[in-house]
C-alpha cells in the first residue's frame, strides 16, 4: 500500500481504495479503477481525489 496523499503517486488506470464522501465517517473501503484525477495540488492531507470508472468520486486512502 503506497500513500495516497501525493498525486504522483496516483496515475489514471490504477486500481484504489478510496473514502467516499457519504464513507468519511465509518471510513469505509470503496475500490475502483481510476478514471480521471480531481486534485490539482501535488499534495493533500486527506488523499487526493479522484474519479472512479463507474462514476463514483472519493480521497485516495490505498493504491494497491
Amino acid at each position: 500500500m503506497s500513500n495516497g496523499t501525493v498525486r504522483a503517486n496516483i496515475k489514471e488506470g490504477m486500481n484504489v481504495g478510496i473514502v467516499l464522501k457519504a464513507d468519511q465517517r465509518t471510513g469505509k473501503i470503496t475500490q475502483g479503477i481510476v478514471k480521471r484525477i480531481l486534485t490539482n495540488s501535488s499534495t493533500h492531507p486527506h488523499g487526493i481525489k479522484v474519479q472512479l470508472t463507474d462514476g463514483q468520486v472519493g480521497r485516495v486512502k490505498e493504491i494497491y
